[in-house]
């Protein structure tokens, strides 16, 4: 019963295949809303389900000359990670009292992982483009998780030092969201444009940018592989505001949370619907410089209790 148990949750809910669904409907209010920005009316609901079913229907070719098993390891990677991830997150936000020591610390590796799976899979392609786009993809990881971590060790503070997960959200409980303190506010900011980077979406799908190097790390790839990088992008545009809301709002263990998920959503959808892509060196300068001095702020003052 513990097996079935196990692979109930890694697969059906909360891991997988309720991650991916949620996260395929996500991907419509983004088209949607989108669209909407653009005065065009938008596709219909099931578009995205279609879509995917489409891509795991067309022929996967590996490129001659590429490495086999790294290009098909990329694609895996992210899911795997979302996946586990997601376990955890809605185990930790349901039973926060189930928490082990270091679980964030294993969050963050997870949240390593798509990007890791981006860098193998588009070195492994063996088309300068995608390799272009994996050395960027390298690089915007390096600039935006200097200051998620930073802003990270501020929630921990306010959490009284704790690393388990359970105990962050636990405090919230107790306290009151750390998002209502000023500390809290500058560690939300933070996490939400590294968020946005972490998702690659304007201003920082420097990656992938379309109008300059053909989707980068994602060029050579097609049917069921670019359907699982899609699907670990729709699965990570659901985990990552929900991160978001359990570490600085309070948690999801209630229906409010809906609207908060959805509120997230549409401010990265804003974002990146009225902004410009940025270079890759003005993206570092943006996260080690600018982002990464606010981080450093939330730091002192989460220090000072504020």
């Amino acid at each position: 019963m513990n097996i079935v148990r196990i692979l109930f949750s890694y697969v059906i809910f909360p891991g997988f295949i309720f991650t991916a669904v949620v996260g395929l409907f996500l991907t419509w209010i983004d088209r949607k809303v989108t669209a909407r920005i653009h005065w065009r009316v938008g596709p219909p609901w099931f578009q995205p389900y279609a879509d995917f079913l489409k891509l795991l229907l067309k022929e996967t070719i590996i490129p001659e000359g590429s490495s086999k098993t790294l290009f098909l390891l990329g694609p895996l990677l992210g899911l795997i990670g979302m996946s586990i991830f997601a376990v955890m997150l809605f185990n930790m936000n349901f039973n926060p009292s189930g928490s082990f020591v270091g679980d964030l610390i294993v969050i963050i590796y997870l949240l390593a992982l798509p990007p890791i799976g981006i860098i193998i899979g588009g070195s492994a392609s063996k088309n300068p483009l995608a390799s272009v786009g994996a050395s960027r993809e390298m690089t915007q990881y390096f600039a935006y998780e200097l200051p998620f971590l930073i802003a990270l060790v501020s929630i921990i503070i306010k959490a009284g030092g704790s690393v388990k997960f359970g105990e962050i959200i636990l405090a919230q409980q107790a306290q009151g969201p750390f998002l209502y303190s000023i500390s809290g506010v500058i560690a939300g900011v933070v996490i939400f444009l590294c968020i946005q980077a972490k998702l690659s979406f304007v201003p920082f799908d420097i990656p992938e940018a379309e109008q300059e190097i053909m989707a980068g790390p994602y060029i050579e790839y097609s049917g069921v592989t670019l359907a699982i990088y899609k699907m670990t992008r729709a699965m990570m545009l659901l985990l990552l505001p929900l991160f978001l809301i359990s570490v600085l709002w309070g948690g999801f263990a209630n229906w409010w949370a809906i609207l908060k998920l959805l509120l997230i959503v549409v401010l990265i959808i804003l974002v990146k619907n009225t902004n410009p892509r940025l270079r890759i060196d003005q993206a570092l300068k943006f996260f080690w410089i600018g982002i990464g001095a606010l981080s450093i702020i939330g730091l002192v003052l989460a220090f000072y209790g504020l």
